[in-house]
């Protein structure tokens, strides 16, 4: 059962995700995946010479004419400088025109449609726009309570039973075995010392009694 809902459950991530794709791709928006808690990271470019001095953000686009402000760059640029605002950071590389967004500890409620923008005089460029997808673990809403885990823990499958069977019938069989073993081999070595005994020869059987005779005269 809990393979089943799993693969149910991927199925469905599946589908959701190539939707995604084919919306996102008509409408020319970049998708970020993530998993919840972890971090991501997105690269804005756009022409430094053109919008050097420009004012760049990050923005949550909440309806079609309204993009909420998140975080925004600072004007002049050097290599340490972030500006944050909560779990999200930006930085402003000038020179090389790359506007970097990263969010840590990635919660639902930050999935949503994004965009990188810069503002000059009013006027206002959307550099990209970004479709952020927070993925939950599946497994971790299908496993099963603890009790049920300790019961199937303990309790010891029928094929577990079988094998147990056969490693104690292999035992006794080797133990058979060898003591027939013992056995042969004990008989071998007394037939052996039967035949290795030495008898008596006839002549001296046969003088006895006449050394007998001859003492007794």
């Amino acid at each position: 059962m809990i393979l089943r809902s799993v693969i149910k459950r991927l199925s469905q991530h599946k589908v959701l995700v190539f939707n995604l794709f084919l919306s996102c791709a008509a409408e020319n928006i970049t998708v970020v995946y993530g998993m919840e808690g972890d971090t991501i990271s997105v690269n804005c470019t756009y022409n430094p010479w053109q919008q050097r001095w420009r004012e760049k953000s990050w923005c949550k686009q909440i309806h079609e004419t309204k993009c909420q402000h998140v975080v925004s760059a600072r004007r002049f640029w050097l290599p340490f400088l972030k500006n944050r605002n909560g779990s999200t950071s930006i930085s402003d590389n000038i020179r090389e025109g790359v506007l970097t967004v990263t969010i840590k500890g990635l919660k639902k409620q930050d999935a949503g449609l994004y965009q990188c923008k810069s503002d000059y005089l009013g006027e206002t460029n959307s550099l990209r726009k970004v479709q952020v997808e927070v993925l939950t673990a599946v497994l971790e809403t299908q496993m099963p309570e603890e009790p049920r885990a300790v019961q199937s823990i303990s309790s010891i499958p029928p094929e577990a039973d079988f094998t147990v069977f056969y490693i104690l019938a292999g035992l006794l069989v080797s133990k058979f075995l060898v003591a027939v073993l013992i056995f042969i081999i004990g008989n071998s070595r007394k037939s052996r010392e039967t035949v290795d005994e030495p008898k008596p020869l006839l002549g001296e059987h046969c003088l006895e009694p006449h050394q007998r005779e001859v003492t007794g005269k």
